[in-house]
C-alpha cells in the first residue's frame, strides 16, 4: 500500500485517493470502525430495524459518510460485508483480500466488543 491509499488518523472526515473508481483494503475499512470506536467520528444505523430485529443478516451503518455492512450473525458481531467511501471508492468482502483480512477481524478483541455494543446500541 502506497502513501495514498493509507487511512490517516480522523480517517472519516478526509477523502485518501482522487481516484474514486479504486478500491481500497481492509485494513482501510478497520482503521475507519476504529476511528468510530474511539469516538473520532459518529456512526448512525441506515435502516429502520435494529440490531436485535436483524438478529441474523446484514446491518447498515454510515460512519461520517462511510457506509458499512456488517453481519450480525444471531446477535453476534461477524463481519463486514462491504464499506464504500464518502469519494465512492469501494472494499467489499469478495474484493481480493487474502482469506482472514476481514476488517472485523483486524480488531483487537477489546475493539470488537467495543464495536458489537455500539451497534447494539443503535
Amino acid at each position: 500500500m502506497d502513501a495514498t491509499q493509507r487511512v490517516p488518523r480522523g480517517a472519516c472526515h478526509e477523502a485518501r485517493d482522487t481516484d474514486a473508481a479504486s478500491n481500497f483494503s481492509a485494513r482501510e475499512v478497520c482503521q475507519v470502525l476504529r476511528e468510530v470506536i474511539f469516538g473520532r467520528c459518529s456512526m448512525t444505523k441506515m435502516g429502520q430495524a435494529s440490531w436485535d430485529e436483524i438478529y441474523a443478516g446484514h446491518f447498515h451503518v454510515n460512519a461520517d459518510g462511510w457506509r458499512i455492512s456488517i453481519y450480525n450473525d444471531c446477535d453476534t458481531l461477524d463481519y463486514c460485508e462491504e464499506c464504500v467511501s464518502p469519494d465512492g471508492r469501494r472494499w467489499s468482502f469478495d474484493s481480493g483480500d487474502r482469506f482472514g483480512t476481514d476488517p472485523i477481524a483486524l480488531l483487537s478483541t477489546w475493539e470488537h466488543r467495543t464495536l458489537e455494543q455500539m451497534l447494539k446500541d443503535l
